[in-house]
């Protein structure tokens, strides 16, 4: 409490006025007072300047620019991952009525065409359901 005391003095106007000093006592405990030690060496402690004596890093209006730049960046990202996402949703609904509607579906293996079996149709189905939920709307 006692440290949080001389905290708030220092930084409080009335103690900006005159030097501050520091030092450590025999047992490690750090002081803070107006009035330097006897018999003790004690620095003096500088305080920064305020942030409102330091000017501004960027300017407003090129911060400003840069930001609309970049939401223009990101709302082109997000139309064309849109687009990718129509595109895949109407191939899988296209791939899922071919499932469900034609039991004799084959598929290209190294060359060779192969009838899918009810099970691969069914699980195939079952995955075809599962993008669709996931990822359409």
């Amino acid at each position: 409490m006692r440290t949080f005391f001389m905290i708030t003095l220092l930084i409080s106007p009335w103690c900006m006025a005159g030097p501050i000093y520091k030092w450590v006592d025999t047992q490690g405990v750090t002081h803070f007072d107006a009035q330097p030690p006897q018999g003790q060496e004690a620095t003096t402690v500088t305080m920064p300047s305020s942030p409102a004596d330091k000017p501004a890093t960027l300017p407003r209006s090129n911060a400003i620019g840069d930001q609309q730049s970049i939401d223009n960046t990101v709302k082109k990202q997000v139309a064309e991952q849109q687009a990718q996402l129509k595109v895949f949703c109407e191939q899988a609904r296209t791939n899922l009525a071919q499932l469900q509607n034609n039991p004799r579906l084959r598929e290209d293996v190294g060359g060779e065409m192969r009838r899918l079996t009810d099970q691969q149709r069914q699980e195939r189905t079952t995955e075809a359901q599962k993008h669709i939920a996931d990822n359409c709307q």
